[in-house]
């Protein structure tokens, strides 16, 4: 990109790529500068089920969750599947509020529930496969004129050098970009094995520091879960042991798949996202980060924000 860009988005993952989607095909010159590819973000790591939508009314993420569920089904997406799967709980009558809104809900008989699992439903949802959805949305992005350029910035001063508006979709690098003492990192593992021909998915709530989740892509099952506040992304084969066991245990044709893939990511844990502007000398710089393990539920939800918000409108 020769000419000046409008705006420049800082990070490529999910919530850069789709914030820097809005703006250019609003109209906006965009460059994107990142310390990573998209494939090599934390994004790439994520499971990710899109849904259900659980959130209160009148939090914001409950609007944020319904436009990126509008927006994944409105049109066919690469790396977007709907499918049907089971919610579950170990507690009897743990069913949440809202969840009989859920496209394809029916509560599931004793006899349909895992064992060990006193309350479950039926629900159809977006799962989306990472790389491929990030590097639909990156292709996106070119196509609607934005630029893509591998270098970080050392300070939001120096981004506001180089655009009147900066959007900080940094993740967890915002701890360094902000100082924000809210955000903090959450280490998450990821498990990928051949699929054993699983077509339904499976999820286990609430997501306490272990859990079992289950989301077939295809030739691929993405294995979950655990979550603990720690930086550390080495991945352990104890903590890969002990989740290929708890799914194996709900779906007992993973017992003995091959193991594809163990990497561990850093999600950008805080109590809520921060999704606002500020001015910082004579640019216009707008936050969007610290959606731990969210980031692709909230989406196209912050995009719509943020976008609105560096360009001068009143977000939705």
């Amino acid at each position: 990109m020769t000419v000046r860009p409008d705006v420049v988005v800082l990070g490529s993952g999910v919530i850069g790529l789709s914030t820097g989607i809005r703006l250019a095909e609003g109209g906006a010159r965009v460059l994107v500068r990142t310390a990573a590819p998209p494939a090599r973000t934390t994004s790439a790591l994520a499971s990710a089920m899109v849904g259900p939508n659980l959130s209160p009314p009148d939090d914001p993420q409950h609007a944020w969750t319904d436009e990126t569920l509008r927006v994944l089904r409105a049109e066919p997406m690469p790396g977007v599947a709907v499918r049907d799967g089971t919610l579950a709980a170990r507690p009897a009558g743990a069913t949440p509020p809202f969840a009989e809104r859920t496209p394809g809900f029916r509560p599931l008989a004793d006899d349909e529930r895992p064992a060990g699992f006193g309350t479950a439903f039926a629900v159809r949802l977006p799962l989306v496969d990472m790389p491929v959805y990030l590097a639909y949305l990156l292709g996106r992005l070119r196509e609607a004129g934005g630029a893509v350029r591998e270098e970080p910035v050392g300070s939001l001063d120096e981004a506001a050098a180089l655009a009147p508006v900066v959007v900080n979709c940094t993740g967890l690098a915002a701890r360094a970009l902000t100082g924000d003492p809210d955000l903090h990192p959450v280490r998450g593992p990821r498990i990928v094995v051949r699929n054993p021909g699983l077509d339904r998915f499976f999820m286990e709530a609430p997501m306490a520091p272990t859990w079992a989740s289950i989301f077939p892509h295809g030739d691929h099952v993405v294995l979950g879960g655990a979550q603990r506040r720690s930086d550390d992304t080495t991945p352990d084969p104890a903590e890969a042991a002990d989740i290929l066991a708890r799914c194996a245990a709900i779906e007992p044709a993973l017992a003995g798949a091959e193991v594809l893939e163990h990497t561990v990511g850093l999600r950008p844990g805080r109590a809520a996202p921060r999704v606002e502007a500020e001015r910082r000398g004579g640019a216009l710089v707008v936050h969007n980060y610290g959606h731990a393990g969210n980031g692709v539920m909230l989406s196209w939800g912050c995009a719509r924000d943020a976008a609105a918000l560096a360009l001068g409108a009143p977000p939705a």
